[in-house]
């Protein structure tokens, strides 16, 4: 008799656990039955944006089904700052791999830096490899163009100009004037880059990269770009860089309109004497329509993929 007790107690006990557990149950079921893994999501970094843009979107679901949700993840994963990720197709997706392959491809580079251009500066990628296999698991490592030490020493310099350049009474607008007129006044186009970049050396100043303008006074397009872009980031502006097939410049979203900030163009190199270190102000804060008035061949950009700024 108290052998059948202690049975019945125990089957009693055993159905209250399943009936507690039931949530984890069905959840172990669901992944046992599903070919498609957990994706694993670490902490994104202080530098994560978290917007989202007509081009790409910030996305919470990283199984995707078609092509605008593969080109998401990719964005999300580049905005968090995440060194490495893993994540699957789904059966569904016939062509997740093909569309996986393409983008990948070294001829399309231009789809990875398209998207590198919505993110901060500091998440922006110089390589990254894709690994996947015919089962759907997609690999991303990246290799972020600023290490951790660059990072410190640029946050700590653009701290110190703040201090030196911003008065209490300004407002957020005036503090992205007096930056483009310090950036420009303390920089220089670097005219030997590209050269040194054909010729195969390793160029004399680090003038693609933020680093140039702040500590070595030499930048090109890409380094006007970066510095400025770390700066709106920095007053909490929506903003992306806008990249054609041969220059690169900001675009800010101000009193909800989407303008243009062209620090290389507002800082040319002077016909007779290129030691002149010239200021202006002709593409800062403009409309697209002024933009294009000018007509420069640099700023021919697509607005199928800016679409902001049409």
């Amino acid at each position: 008799m108290k052998r059948y007790l202690l049975t019945f107690i125990l089957c009693i006990v055993l159905t209250i656990g399943v009936i507690y557990k039931l949530d984890d149950l069905v959840t172990f079921l669901a992944k046992y039955f599903n070919n498609t893994p957990q994706v694993v999501l670490d902490s994104k970094n202080q530098f994560a944006k978290e917007d989202s843009y007509e081009f790409v979107q910030k996305t919470d679901s990283f199984i995707p089904y078609n092509y605008q949700e593969l080109l998401n993840i990719f964005y999300t994963v580049l905005d968090a700052g995440y060194d490495t990720f893993t994540f699957y197709c789904p059966t569904e997706y016939q062509d997740c791999i093909k569309d996986v392959e393409r983008i990948s491809n070294p001829n399309n580079i231009d789809i990875l830096t398209t998207i590198g251009n919505f993110v901060s500066p500091y998440n922006n990628f110089t390589t990254m490899s894709i690994q996947y296999d015919t089962a759907g698991e997609i690999t991303l490592n990246i290799n972020h163009l600023y290490s951790k030490e660059d990072i410190n020493a640029i946050s700590s310099k653009i701290d110190a100009i703040w201090k030196e350049i911003v008065k209490e009474d300004m407002e957020n607008e005036d503090i992205i004037y007096a930056f483009h007129d310090y950036i420009i006044h303390h920089t220089r186009y670097d005219e030997n880059y590209e050269k040194e970049m054909k010729e195969g050396k390793t160029p004399t100043h680090a003038s693609s990269k933020a680093n140039g303008p702040l500590f070595e006074g030499y930048a090109i397009c890409s380094g006007y770009t970066d510095v400025m872009a770390i700066v709106l980031d920095k007053l909490g502006y929506k903003n992306f860089k806008v990249a054609s097939n041969t220059h690169v410049w900001n675009a800010v979203l101000v009193n909800d309109e989407w303008k243009h900030i062209d620090l290389t163009w507002d800082d040319p190199v002077g016909s007779e004497n290129h030691s002149n270190n010239n200021l202006e102000h002709k593409f800062y804060l403009i409309d697209t329509d002024s933009l294009e008035a000018f007509d420069i061949k640099d700023h021919t950009f697509d607005k199928s993929i800016y679409l902001e700024l049409k």
